[in-house]
Parts: structure tokens; sequence; C-alpha cells
């Protein structure tokens, strides 16, 4: 092995039930350099990626870290060797604080005892959240955190192991522009430390700005390695989609109707305070903010998952209650959240069981299921959203993290829904998969329905909203039309400087 590379995989492949997740593939990372591995969902780069920390055990292929071969049997074999992740899926144990969950399975306890010594946990993640400039309290429960938070801190935990290559798994999927741009400081910091780091993203604008090396893969195969200089972003899609994808926000015109959906003077203490927004038939309203701004918060209590203090809800003009989202799926609003995981998918089940979940009286007859119905009716979502699946039988977790979110987003189509709210709807999705997503809400907007799209991404709220309004510390700050929006407005106003 040539002593620039701190890493190579050589011929690694790895079969599924049913699935060839990757065929021969290759991956050499050069030390202190920023290495993205770029594919479409279920291209194979989470794949390749547990078994080089020893969660998947590889078909056939070597892996060679700091020039010896090395076969990680767990992730605790590549830790001691040097290899952490942060993965794109969170799994904090929410009940713990943030220093129990950055310091599990090796806590500092007291000399000569088995006692936990919680002030010097506290002390150590003080001075590393400190070190990487992340204002929150190492007491905090992990329940209490934001999904952009507990992002941060999955960052933070990373770090703290000390390691020689650590691997970023859509790290910005749940943050801001704001906390992007602290998470590249963090990782120019590294980069001078001699840190080398595998960066998995779909988002073009970071690849190009972090990234020294690219490597693609399609379908479990392995495309290319090419400098970041001595590559377009267009050529970029192609080789990771074998096409060429023309429009990556394909908005059209729909005729925009009466207001489906009102809401007036909507507070949660802590979380959002008089909140009076519109959404009409045939309408992509872009919800815009930084973390923390109160956007999901709002959602959630129109959908009834918690209980606003106060604030009334008008659907098609008529005043509604909605004390659960039972009560919000009866009046056709669907939800999308935000963490398909935690608080979307049921995991052991299978992708037909999750589709038809929500909407199960539906196929209710005389007392049976409609068993026909169910798989007609799920074959048609899996065709319309182009969901990568060996069948509807294969259990969800088995799935890519987009195919999943496709996944969610049948769901809701299943339950016919008049206003949808879609909060973060390609997060973790590769390009063409957005491209598709971005077409079916034009699509669902060109027949009428309501949209209501929370979104991190700022082009994602240019290219698709009629409409945007923008939140800052949970009041709403601005509103912009989509001929007036632009990048600067929305953070001015996300910011508070505007307001």
């Amino acid at each position: 092995m040539h002593a620039e590379y701190v890493l190579e995989m050589k011929n690694i492949s790895k079969t599924f039930p049913g699935v060839r997740a990757l065929n021969n593939v290759q991956l050499k990372v050069k030390k202190g350099t920023v290495h993205a591995l770029m594919g479409e969902n279920g291209a194979g780069k989470s794949t390749l990626m547990k078994i080089l920390i020893g969660m998947y055990r590889p078909d056939g292929g070597t892996i060679k870290f700091k020039g010896k071969e090395v076969k990680f049997k767990s992730t605790h074999d590549a830790l001691q060797a040097g290899i952490s992740m942060i993965h794109q899926e969170l799994s904090p144990v929410p009940y713990m604080t943030i220093a129990e969950n950055i310091f599990l399975g090796r806590e500092s306890l007291y000399k000569k005892t088995f006692w936990v010594n919680d002030r010097e946990m506290e002390r150590k993640t003080e001075e590393l959240l400190k070190q990487l400039e992340i204002s929150l309290n190492p007491k905090m429960k992990m329940k209490e955190l934001s999904t952009a938070y507990t992002q941060m801190v999955e960052i933070a935990k990373a770090i703290s192991y000390n390691s020689e290559l650590i691997i970023m798994d859509e790290p910005t999927s749940a943050i801001t522009e704001r906390e992007v741009e602290h998470l590249f400081k963090i990782i120019e910091w590294l980069k001078k430390k001699g840190v080398s780091i595998i960066y998995i993203s779909h988002k073009m604008d970071e690849i190009f700005k972090i990234a020294d090396e690219i490597t693609v893969f399609r379908d479990g195969s392995y495309v290319d390695t090419c400098s970041v200089k001595n590559i377009t972003k267009e050529k970029l899609i192609e080789m990771m989609v074998g096409r060429e994808i023309t429009q990556l926000f394909p908005k059209e015109e729909a005729e925009i109707g009466k207001v489906l959906l009102e809401i007036k003077n909507f507070t949660r203490a802590g979380k959002f305070y008089d909140i009076n927004l519109k959404v009409r038939k045939g309408e992509i309203l872009g919800l815009a903010g930084l973390m923390g701004s109160g956007r999901s918060e709002i959602m959630e209590s129109l959908f009834g998952v918690v209980k606003a203090d106060k604030g009334e809800i008008y659907i098609k003009g008529k005043q509604v209650h909605i004390n659960s989202p039972a009560d919000a799926i009866k009046h056709k609003l669907a939800f999308l959240t935000e963490d398909r995981k935690i608080s979307g998918l049921f995991l052991p089940l299978s992708v037909k069981d999750n589709m038809y979940i929500s909407s199960i009286n539906n196929y209710i007859e005389k007392l049976f299921i409609n068993s026909k119905k169910v798989n007609k009716d799920c074959e048609e979502e899996v065709k319309l959203l182009n969901i990568k699946t060996p069948g509807l039988d294969q259990i969800v977790n088995n799935l890519s993290g987009g195919n999943q979110q496709k996944v969610l987003i049948a769901r809701w189509l299943l339950t016919d829904p008049d206003i949808l709210i879609l909060d973060e709807p390609t997060r973790g999705i590769d390009v063409g998969a957005k491209a598709e997503i971005h077409r079916l809400m034009s699509k669902l907007a060109k027949q009428g329905k309501a949209i209501i799209m929370i979104s991190s991404e700022l082009p994602e709220i240019l290219g698709m909203s009629d409409r945007i309004v923008v939140m800052h510390e949970g009041k709403i700050t601005g509103e912009l039309t989509r001929k007036e929006a632009t990048q600067e407005k929305i953070m001015s106003y996300a910011t508070g400087a505007a307001s």
C-alpha cells in the first residue's frame, strides 16, 4: 500500500436475501483529506461503511487500514483501531443525558471502584462541546433535543474517540445552513490534525465545497474516483444516475384556489407564539427557518401529536378540533415527519404493512382485510414512487434510507389527503429521487392538494414553493412570494435581522 493512503478497500462484495448490495467495489482514502462517497439511494454506500466498521461481514475482498490488513468483527474493534462513524439514522438513548450518550460504554469511573463519575463525564463533555463551539448543557436529556441538536451531539461523539478516520453519513441532513458552516469549520480543523474523513452526502454544493476526492457507486458497483477539481456537477450527476437529470426542481404551475387550511393565533409555550397561517388549494407553501425556530412543532400540534395551548384550526372554512393524529387523518391531513425511523416507520414490518397501516379501515370488508386490494394499491405506489424493493413483503428496515422515505410518502398518499405536511421530504435522498419527489409534489398540487413543505435546504424552498413563510424563535418573521424570494432575504428573516 502507498503510504499516502490511510484506507484501502478492494474487491468488496456483499449479498443480502434477494439483493446484491455490493459487487467487487473499491475505495481508497488519503490521509488528512475529505473523500466524498456518492451514489443514488441503494448504490451501496452505507453498506460498504457498515462493512468497514464491523457491522457487516463482507462476502469477499480485503480491507487495509494504516498499511495493515484488518478484519473487524464489531464496531468496538473499529473504534479501537481508530475508525468512528456518524450514522445517517440517529439512535440516541433518549432518557440519558448528552454526557452519558457521548461516553456510553466508556464511562468515567471513580478510582478503584465501579461507580460512574458523572461530574468527570460532564466536565469532559463540556470541554468537548466548548472546543467544537456547540452550546448545549451536558446534563440535558437527549429526548429534550431537536433532531438537529441530536445530530450535533452525534458529531461530537464521533470526534471524542480521537479517531484517525471518521465516516460522516449524511451529517447535514438534519441541520440548517448555519450549522452546516459550523460543521465545515470542524472538518477543516480535523484535516489540519491529519484526520481523514469519508463524507457521504447527496448535496452537491457541500461536496464541491468540502471534498478533495469523490468516489461514485451505482447499483452496488464501483464507477470511478476523481479529484473534485476535475469534475463538473453535471458530469457527477450523470456518473451517479447513469443518465442526465435536466431539472432538479421540476416545479409546474398549478391553479391556486380557495383556502383549504387556516390556523389562527396558534401558541404552544416555549415552542411557538401567535402563528397565523393559510394554505390554498394547489399551493406549495414553503416553511423556512433555522434550527429551533418552531416549524416542526407547529405541524406536530396541527396534526394532534402535541396539543397547542391555544389557537383555532379551520379546514375549508369550518372550524375543526384536532386532538389526535386519528382526528387529523379524518379531516384529510397527512404528516410526513422529519425523522423516518423515530416517528415514521415500523422497522420490523414489511413494506406493504408500513404502506397501508394508516388507511387500514379502507381495506376492511366484513371484518376481514381485502388483501388483493391492499396488494394492488401498494404495487401502484411502488411503481409511482419508483421504490427499489425485492417485493412488498421485504422488511422495510432492509431498504436504503431513500426508499424508506418513499414508503412513508406512499403511506400518506394511500390516505388520499387534501392537505399534505411534508417535513424535510427529501432528507437523505439522492439527486435522482429528489427530482422524482419534487415532480410528485408538483403533480399533487396540480390535482388540487394543499402542501406545506418544511425544508432546511434553501434551494429546495426557493425551487418548489409558491409562497414562503419564514420563522425565527417561534414567531413568523416574514412572508415572501416565489418571485420576490432570495436566499439572502430568507436568511435575513430566519436570523431575525429583518423582522
